[in-house]
């Protein structure tokens, strides 16, 4: 939440009302192995995490010459919305999904949908997100439950998810459960939970996002994760456990994970939502050339 005292990042988009669309998919990159390649799914790179040795804008750029024709940015509030907007057309980008609510600039940590007493400000705070969205339009937005437990945190948190979803019909949401080493003490910690707390909430325009990092951490086995919940996922993002670097690294089997993505069926993007382990994200994308 933004402190009263600083409003300024909030008026940016305050008085916007204008609008964009994107199409597009994955650009296709050559390979020089001999072998059958693995069925592939849509690929976008998440620009909080990949190409951060450039300045913000230029991230843009550098995703679509890797071969990416999406991107999310997890919190997009601490800079214009029409420069995201610009960067995105200008590179013939999709923006797929971003983080809300916003980080609390006065120190606080991001995501409190889950956390009592925090009703009034949640819906503040998701009016002003809409506003946001006019502009840039993402595909999906993920709500953060934040660091709570307890009954009581379930049951705001589905309040809340069924508010916001009543809200803005038209706009698709996610919830993602993230592993207790990481995020220790976040309330959203398991995908059974999960999947019990869309089944309250019961809206059709709120599902589940899965990540292989954090399903690798909290159940020990991604492709099964994925297997297992593939039905309920509207989103999916990738990242080796346990030290979330990109794929090929750590234990997991990922041209098998890709494989059972694109043979259940699934359309969404699926985003490299990793810390590369070189200097340069480009030297990362070994991956996708496979």
């Amino acid at each position: 939440m933004l402190p009263d005292s600083a409003p300024a990042i909030w008026s940016i988009f305050d008085n916007l009302s204008f609008s964009v669309s994107f199409t597009g998919a994955v650009r296709p990159l050559s390979s020089s192995c001999q072998e059958a390649p693995h069925p592939m799914p849509r690929f976008a790179a998440n620009l909080s995490l990949l190409f951060t040795e450039l300045p913000y804008l230029d991230r843009f750029p550098a995703a679509a010459q890797a071969g990416f024709t999406a991107v999310e940015v997890l919190f997009p509030y601490d800079i214009a919305a029409k420069e995201t907007r610009r960067a995105l057309l200008a590179n013939g980008l999709d923006l797929v999904l971003i983080n809300a609510p916003p980080p609390n600039y006065a120190g606080g940590t991001p995501g409190y949908a889950a956390v009592p007493g925090g009703t009034e400000r949640f819906q503040s705070d998701m009016r002003r997100v809409m506003r946001y969205t006019e502009v840039l339009r993402p595909g999906l937005i993920h709500i953060m439950a934040g660091y709570a437990e307890g009954p009581e945190a379930f049951g705001h948190f589905v309040q809340n998810l069924q508010w916001v979803a009543d809200f803005a019909p038209h706009q698709q949401f996610t919830i993602e459960p993230l592993n207790p080493v990481s995020q220790p003490g976040y309330f959203l910690n398991d995908y059974d939970l999960a999947i019990e707390i869309l089944g309250q909430v019961n809206r059709p325009n709120i599902g589940l996002q899965y990540d292989s990092f954090h399903a690798q951490m909290i159940h020990g086995d991604a492709l099964s994760v994925w297997n297992r919940f593939r039905q309920h996922v509207v989103h999916a993002q990738i990242g080796a456990a346990p030290d979330r670097s990109e794929p090929g690294r750590g234990d997991m089997d990922f041209p098998a994970l890709f494989t059972a993505i694109e043979n259940s069926g699934y359309s969404g993007w699926v985003s490299a939502e990793y810390t590369p382990s070189t200097p340069r994200t480009e030297a990362s994308l070994g991956w996708m050339r496979q």
